[in-house]
């Protein structure tokens, strides 16, 4: 990794503005934030929130209260966001970092506070000297994103006009409110009153992948989580999940991350 590809900056001061005009940038808002202006349009109520911006925009925060840190900048350089670990992720097949409308994407709680340690954590990382960071900087960006494809509104990166986008802007809605009941795409397409088959080819459309890969992305990403961050028994996860058993749970776990529960709980 090239220096100055990934940098990283707390927002402190009454007014930041871009300081690295040539990276794209993610402004993650905690809170203190009475307005952000990009391209001479101002963005109001923009707490735990996420903008993604490319080098040719123009934009402007303004912090309320001066005394503590409102969010953190992250900028990328073309190069990471072209990297092997990150180019194929669909936060970047939905073009986040388009050249049309600003995407803005409001966080849960829960993500919020997940996606505020990646982020400490990356700035942790930059200012260490710790053999391997850049690749443990890599594999938490990869989260990052994850995490934020999980809370994507794709409605926001592509035209309100477009039928497809906008069963697929439901579907992934559907998933992240059902996944701990329904784990079939059938169950989802009921529900969207529309056929499986009309549905996949939607997903694989917009997305380029099936819409069995949205259901196990969830799945996956809140097991990992729930593996690593919690100390519930593996049993508990797998029925909290909606696995009809452990034992399915593990051989649904190893054959999409080839390890087991038990072993990425260990490591």
């Amino acid at each position: 990794m090239k220096a100055g590809a990934v940098n990283i900056s707390k927002i402190t001061n009454a007014i930041t503005t871009s300081q690295q005009p040539d990276s794209y940038a993610v402004c993650w808002i905690k809170n203190e934030v009475m307005d952000v202006e990009i391209d001479n349009v101002f963005y109001e109520n923009v707490s735990n929130s996420i903008f993604f911006l490319t080098p040719n925009c123009h934009w402007k925060i303004i912090k309320t209260d001066q005394t503590s840190h409102a969010g953190y900048m992250l900028y990328l350089s073309r190069e990471i966001l072209n990297h092997p670990q990150l180019s194929n992720l669909h936060i970047n097949q939905v073009r986040l970092f388009s050249q049309g409308e600003i995407p803005l994407f409001k966080l849960s709680p829960g993500i919020e506070l997940r996606t505020q340690a990646i982020l400490e954590m990356i700035d942790e990382l930059l200012g260490s000297q710790l053999n391997h960071k850049n690749e443990a900087i890599l594999s938490l960006l990869n989260t990052f994103f994850v995490y934020c494809d999980g809370q994507c509104n794709i409605k926001s990166a592509i035209s309100n006009n477009n039928a497809k986008a906008n069963v697929v802007y439901s579907y992934k809605k559907m998933v992240d409110k059902y996944i701990f009941k329904y784990h079939d795409v059938a169950e989802y397409a009921q529900l969207l009153n529309i056929s499986p088959k009309y549905l996949n080819e939607c997903v694989k459309g917009v997305l380029g992948v099936g819409a069995k890969h949205i259901i196990i992305e969830q799945l996956l990403m809140r097991s990992r989580h729930a593996l690593k961050f919690s100390n519930k028994s593996i049993k508990e996860i797998s029925f909290e999940l909606g696995f009809s058993s452990p034992d399915y749970f593990s051989c649904f776990f190893k054959t999409h991350t080839a390890t087991t529960p038990s072993a990425l709980r260990k490591s």
